[in-house]
């Protein structure tokens, strides 16, 4: 096995085993989330008839108050993804995809026209009794970004979801060195005998740590008697012995 076909497929192996599309999806979604809540979603102009007409433009974080805190959730997740496995992991990326639902709801409504746009923003406005709607005004920008950070977030949800038992974690850097060597000599040993090995970047490091060389052939297999002297049965006879 060459140096080149090891690393060939170690990283072959990293990318597959390794949660980096999700934790980038989780990632992105989370920062366009923070971006809509800083953006003007409704602007509500009103009258009272006394005073000037009042303008107030609501944000996400007003319009949607939800918006910033699930953000902070798939951030965490991001965190979570790395400290489970298995159906821990899997169970995570249930509960990411629930969150970009819940995501994905209030722009929908706001670009489809569902409910009432003006007595909401009324309401969040806090607007006096008698002061009266003279027009609502909805940005579509926001709720698109909206609606893209909620699928990159179940793309995310989904991809963990559906993630094999054996994905790797992060706890296999922290091993202890003697652990993660024996490790490598064990996993370069199944290799060279013709069985399947995982031959990870790790792996390779840990094994030259030990002195092992994951390019080398391994020895040959020693005959009886071929190096320690005459095999047995076939000692030496001594002068004079038939």
């Amino acid at each position: 096995m060459t140096a080149g076909a090891a690393a060939e497929r170690s990283g072959a192996a990293g990318g597959r085993r390794y949660p980096v599309g999700p934790v980038v999806l989780l990632a992105v979604a989370a920062g366009l989330m923070w971006l809509a809540s800083r953006l003007t979603w409704v602007t509500v102009t009103s009258s009272d008839g006394l005073t000037e007409p009042r303008t107030d433009e609501l944000n996400g974080g007003t319009w949607f108050g939800a918006l910033t805190p699930l953000a902070l959730v798939l951030l965490a997740a991001i965190a979570a993804v790395f400290a489970t496995r298995g159906w821990l992991r899997r169970f995570l990326g249930v509960l990411v995809t629930l969150v970009a639902a819940v995501t994905a709801v209030p722009p929908f409504a706001l670009l489809t026209g569902s409910g009432d746009p003006g007595r909401r923003g009324a309401t969040l406005a806090e607007l006096p009794g008698r002061a009266t709607v003279t027009d609502v005004q909805t940005a579509v920008l926001p709720a698109l970004i909206t609606l893209a950070a909620a699928l990159a977030a179940f793309t995310a949800g989904v991809l963990l979801a559906r993630m094999p038992r054996e994905s790797a974690d992060l706890s296999g850097r922290y091993d202890a060195p003697a652990v993660r060597r024996a490790a490598a000599g064990a996993e370069l040993d199944r290799a060279r005998a013709g069985e399947d090995a995982d031959l990870t970047e790790r792996v390779l490091w840990d094994a030259l740590d030990a002195g092992d060389d994951p390019t080398a052939d391994p020895p040959p297999a020693r005959e009886p008697g071929a190096a320690g002297g005459p095999p047995p049965g076939d000692r030496p006879r001594s002068a004079g012995q038939e």
